[in-house]
This record gives structure tokens, sequence and C-alpha cells, in this order.
């Protein structure tokens, strides 16, 4: 039985469709080093996962929630439609994770032009906080 369920969970995550471009992907990297530098312009960073953990970003809540993406509209009702935007989740990997596609999708029907998705290629935990990457204070 368990083995059924997790092929059934391994065929939908993979029959999602990757909806963002190489040209899209934003390593941690090149992020956490844009943020400790605190040159201006510095991108709009939202959270559309479980909650906002990168330093300076902003939580809309979970993508996958109708509440989370009228949060999220109502967010980037205020920029920009040529601003850099880059969202991120960090639930999980990309393959599984419910939230990246709908945010993703809405900044696309928006019209944002620099639209852009933090390469978080487990999670959040270890592929920012472990690293010692800047993260908001509580």
């Amino acid at each position: 039985m368990i083995i059924v369920m997790t092929i059934r969970f391994q065929a939908m995550a993979q029959s999602q469709p990757v909806t963002w471009t190489v040209e899209q992907l934003v390593s941690p990297e090149a992020l956490a080093e844009r943020i400790n530098a605190n040159k201006a312009p510095l991108p709009l960073v939202i959270s559309v996962g479980p909650s906002a953990l990168i330093k300076g970003s902003v939580d809309a809540g979970e993508a996958h929630e109708k509440a989370s993406i009228s949060q999220l509209k109502s967010i980037l009702a205020k920029e920009s439609k040529n601003r850099e935007v880059i969202i991120y989740c960090g639930c999980c990997p990309f393959a599984k994770c419910p939230n990246v596609r709908p945010a993703l999708a809405l900044l696309k029907d928006l019209k944002f032009s620099d639209a852009k998705l933090l390469n978080l290629e487990k999670n959040v935990k270890t592929d920012w906080i472990d690293k010692g990457y800047p993260v908001n204070e509580k």
C-alpha cells in the first residue's frame, strides 16, 4: 500500500509542468550577496510558502490557498510591472511544491516583466539557513 501511494505521489509531482525558464532562476548565493551588499535597487522578495525567512522578504502566505493569492495580488498592486520580483517557497523541492506555480502564474497574468524564482533545490533550510545567508530577525 505504501509503495502504491509513493508511486502515485511521484507521478503527480512529475506531472506538474515547469512554468519558468532557466533565466528566471536566481541562485541563493547571488540573492544573499545582493541583500548583504544592500545596494539599491533591491528586488522585491516574496515568500509564497509557509513563512518569510529571508531578510527583507514579504510574506504573502502559501500560494496554493485563495486567500494567499489575494494577499499576493495586494502586494503586487503597489509595484511597477518592471520591478524585479523574486518569489520563493522552500517547503520542498520544486517538483513537489504546491506554491511556486500559482504564484508565478499570477505574476505572468499581471504582466510583471522581471519575475524570478529563487532556486531552492531542496528547501529553504538546506539551501538558505544552513548556509548562513541573511534571515529576518524575529
